[in-house]
């Protein structure tokens, strides 16, 4: 533990409440979002007792959020899993029998051999919701060992749209700098106040507002950072990849760009060039529904501004057109002369570490990339997890070949995916299903086994490892958890060694985290003293080699779109839905910033900041349909019908509905499976329609209708 002085940290009040044993722990936040801020954790009688945010925190500078403050709440609430379960019942029904750890480890093994000895070991998948530390890679390299390429993950609908383009068109992902001063930043469906996607904690960005950075904000809703911003676009769910087009067609027609840069470091310009004529923002003003004039003024600042970044956030992935989208912010950075320039988006450099090919020990399924459930439905090269389309596909119909068993942990597939009904069906016809997590879920209350999970300040771990921005933190162990629950690096570390080789994993799992520090040269202890270890600040590094793609230069057109059957100019070719009169209102969804998807709402300080499920109608939509403050609404699309709560706010269009992501009630029971369906917004959408790069469906921009109930 690294300790830290009181009078350091200004604790003053705290002293004159608590006497002198408490002790005060230096950590990153974790498991509440994608973590980042640097906490100072009081601890006494191994119990947390004050949160704070680190003031020297190189990401937060002092700041947490509502649920970093809750957070420890969650290691003492009584609904705790504490102890590994065994279904004894039907299943779905939430009967179950304690069982000990060695039965519940040697039961998952037995089992998934079993599956791998009749099936094959592609007929096991592992499935890993949002990655919140070290879990996701040692769950990897589990898969790696055992041998199957299947580890199912949300990427389709988070992160690897941008990631993967982003390494098709300029040869790495382009990360909002936001650590060197900006002139313009234009906040692209990211709502950072509220979300802190990533690691981009906005008070990196509040700061640079203040002195002086412009804002321009493109969002359906009238978010916070819009009442800041010199220009908001309130664009209609589902169109960015249209205003996107106009932003270059203005920027592109009006000679604004990078003209050096475009002449040297661009392959294809005179194709896009040609290609953005045909999306002028008077031609696309009908479909994204914001002002010609307003995308005019806003392009030309972008185009003008040096440097400018895009924060972009994981809405643009929420519909079949994400690839176009992310093609087309990403041309828009590079011909303005704002890639991997300091203030821009840049290509993160890597600290020292281990990198994630030998940690995963990749070498050892060398077919992975021709094996996966994906390879035969030809998505994107590059995506390296399964989207969860096509896992119940293979799960449902067999297709390319059946997968019979899964181990999930950090997920909550039954609210996290779309369709929830097709997931219910997946779920039910598997053989065998083992989740860890801390909490009895609705997809844990349909397992064969429960591990109960330590959770975050129970264990060592590194955050940020493999998330792209270039650095990893410290999250040192700050309380030990209660004696049944176990890590996930621990259960993986144990798994490991029962299913597999025991040559790839250790007798105590913190070695894991070692090897991952190894090349820097630092224990972990040397590493939790630093906090956090980060690549050098280097830019422009496409002067001295180019960039990583084959032609070496960012490749607006996509030199080997034939090869990949990608298209090469990014599109803009009709809305995700066609509008359907009888849905005529467009859905679309918001995170809380009380929650993680669909954590915590166990969690009752947090609950008591947003009890129900709320859905945002402007006052014009309330009238029309009789509705009032706090009345029970139905929503229904095409695909199901759920309820919500009425909340009236002009901050968004009277075309919209703004429903709640990741409902369920936990005060229900499992049971009834803690009525996943009664609030559940994917129980609104559909997997019908995807798209074809990497499998993402319609998350929002759906046809809607509502009523009161």
């Amino acid at each position: 533990m690294n300790a830290v002085n009181m009078e350091s940290i200004n604790q003053k009040e705290e002293r004159s409440n608590m006497d002198d044993t408490v002790s005060w722990v230096r950590t990153h936040c974790a498991r509440m979002d994608h973590g980042g801020c640097a906490l100072l954790v009081g601890v006494k009688d191994n119990r947390i007792v004050s949160v704070r945010g680190d003031p020297d925190g190189y990401l937060n500078r002092g700041y947490i959020c509502p649920k970093g403050l809750a957070s420890p709440d969650r290691l003492t609430h009584p609904d705790r899993l504490r102890y590994p379960l065994k279904r004894i019942g039907e299943r779905g029904k939430g009967t179950w029998q304690r069982i000990s750890w060695p039965d519940a480890i040697t039961e998952i093994a037995d089992r998934l051999n079993e599956i791998k000895e009749q099936y094959g070991a592609r007929a096991v998948a592992f499935g890993q919701g949002m990655p919140k530390g070290m879990e996701h890679f040692v769950l990897i390299r589990l898969g790696n060992v055992f041998g199957t390429p299947n580890i199912i993950g949300l990427q389709d609908v988070c992160h690897a749209p941008r990631e993967v383009t982003g390494i098709h068109t300029c040869g790495f992902y382009p990360v909002a700098d936001f650590h060197h001063t900006s002139k313009v930043v234009v906040v692209w469906a990211s709502n950072i106040t509220s979300t802190n996607e990533e690691g981009e904690i906005n008070i990196l960005l509040s700061d640079q507002i203040k002195q002086g950075t412009e804002l321009i904000v493109i969002d359906p809703r009238k978010i916070d950072l819009a009442k800041k911003a010199r220009y908001w676009l309130q664009l209609r769910p589902g169109t960015d990849n249209a205003l996107a087009l106009s932003f270059l067609n203005v920027i592109i027609e009006e000679g604004l760009y990078d003209t050096d840069f475009v002449e040297n470091w661009t392959h294809g310009f005179d194709a896009l060039a040609n290609h953005v004529k045909q999306y002028s923002p008077e031609r696309m003003s009908e479909i994204t529904w914001v002002d010609p004039q307003l995308v005019r003024e806003a392009a030309r600042l972008y185009a003008t501004s040096h440097p400018a970044a895009i924060q972009w956030g994981n809405p643009i992935e929420h519909n079949i057109n994400a690839f176009h989208t992310t093609r087309a912010l990403i041309c828009m950075m590079a011909i303005c002369g704002n890639l991997d320039v300091p203030g821009g988006n840049i290509q993160a450099n890597e600290p020292a570490i281990l990198g994630l090919g030998k940690f995963a020990k990749a070498d050892l399924l060398p077919s992975k990339r021709k094996e996966m459930i994906h390879a035969y439905h030809h998505t994107i090269p590059r995506l390296m997890t399964v989207p969860p389309v096509y896992f119940r596909k293979a799960v449902l119909e067999e297709i390319p070949y059946p997968v019979k068993g899964a181990y999930m942990q950090c997920v909550n597939p039954l609210l996290g995916y779309a369709d929830s009904r097709q997931t219910y069906e997946a779920l039910m016809k598997l053989e065998f299903l083992a989740v860890a997590d801390i909490f009895m879920t609705p997809t844990a209350a349909m397992a064969d086994i429960v591990l109960p999970a330590a959770t975050h300040f129970e264990f060592n771990d590194i955050g940020h490892y493999g998330l792209g921005h270039g650095y990893i933190l410290a999250r040192p162990k700050v309380v030990d958890p209660p004696d049944e629950c176990w890590p996930d690096i621990k259960i993986l570390n144990e798994l490991g060694k029962a299913m597999t080789s025991e040559e790839y994993w250790y007798e105590d799992y913190n070695q894991l985290l070692e090897e991952v520090l190894e090349p820097a040269g630092l224990t972990f202890r040397e590493f939790a003293e630093r906090g956090f270890l980060k690549g050098p600040d280097r830019f422009k590094k496409y002067l001295e080699k180019g960039f990583r793609t084959p032609t070496g230069k960012v490749e607006l057109s996509l030199s080997q779109a034939e090869k990949f059957n990608l298209p090469v100019l990014p599109l803009f070719d009709g809305l995700p839905e066609a509008y359907d009169p009888d849905y005529p209102l467009v859905l679309t969804s918001s995170k809380s910033q009380y929650y993680l998807h669909s954590s915590y709402r166990w969690v009752q300080r947090l609950r008591e900041k947003r009890p129900n499920p709320k859905a945002e109608l402007h006052p014009d939509t309330a009238e029309k349909y009789g509705i009032q403050q706090g009345d029970e609404v139905v929503i229904e699309t095409r695909f199901g019908m759920i309820t919500h709560i009425a909340y009236i706010t002009d901050i968004v269009d009277p075309r919209v509905v703004n429903a709640s992501h990741g409902w369920w009630f936990p005060e229900e029971g499992p049971e009834s499976l803690f009525e996943w369906e009664r609030s559940n917004y994917n129980i609104l959408t559909s997997t019908e329609k995807v798209g074809r790069e990497f499998a993402t469906p319609n998350l929002k921009a759906i046809g809607c209708r509502i009523g009161k109930k």
